[in-house]
């Protein structure tokens, strides 16, 4: 996989991709992560890169051409699967997208910053918009480490033990269950005894009853209920 990630401050980018898996998954040649200063892509002798936005208010906008030029030299390159703009009002990122964005072999991602892009680069450039949550970051850098970790750790190979995402939370609908390592117990706060027990079957059962009990406690939208709602009172 490769992802291209644009953005006009390269250095918000740098420490995220220079360590752990991110880094073992570049070494083992399973990942690249390149990012790309808009910049020399700006116009004029300023290399500039914003504009005031026509109608007057604050804040400025990303100007359409640098964006233009960076992408489509890119695409001059490889094909893209997505190029994706992280931005507030698009669809939210969840681990059902991260797990498809996995299958995918090169991805553009696009980082917002000041009042957004010129909204002709999400018209004609743009093959999907992607939030983080409902808030407002100062631009769209943190957000694209985020997407970018959560889909290159899916890659085949780049954890230790494969199977580790297939139990993280959210794969199956649920919450992760509760985790425990030695010692079995300290200052009398003890291990659950069916962890202890090399029953394979009923240590499955206990996380998944687990899983569920903590998913309906601590996330009930998950399972389809209202904060508050109890099974059997949803009609």
């Amino acid at each position: 996989m490769r992802i291209d990630i644009i953005t006009v401050v390269p250095d918000l980018l740098k420490g995220p991709f220079e360590h752990s898996i991110l880094k073992r998954a570049e070494q083992k040649g399973l990942a690249k992560v390149r990012i790309h200063d808009l910049r020399p892509y700006g116009i004029g002798n300023q290399k500039s890169v914003d504009d005031y936005a026509f109608g007057g208010g604050a804040g400025m906008v990303m100007m359409i051409e640098p964006i233009a030029s960076c992408i489509k030299a890119l695409q001059s390159e490889r094909t893209y699967d997505e190029v994706i703009y992280m931005s507030p009002d698009g669809e939210t990122f969840r681990q059902s997208m991260a797990n498809e964005l996995s299958l995918k072999e090169n991805l553009i991602i696009l980082c917002g910053h000041y009042k957004g892009v010129d909204e002709r680069v999400r018209e004609h450039f743009i093959t999907r918009e992607i939030s983080v949550g409902d808030y407002v970051l100062s631009g769209g850098e943190l957000a694209a480490a985020i997407v970018a970790d959560a889909v290159i750790r899916l890659i085949p190979g780049v954890l230790n033990d494969e199977t580790s995402a297939l139990t993280d939370s959210f794969q199956d609908g649920l919450l992760a269950p509760p985790v425990y390592t030695r010692p079995a117990e300290y200052q009398g706060m003890k291990v659950p005894e069916v962890l202890l027990s090399g029953h394979a079957a009923k240590i499955e059962n206990w996380r998944f009853e687990e899983s569920v009990r903590r998913t309906r406690q601590r996330r009930p939208d998950l399972m389809g209920y209202e904060k508050g709602e109890k099974e059997g009172e949803k009609p």
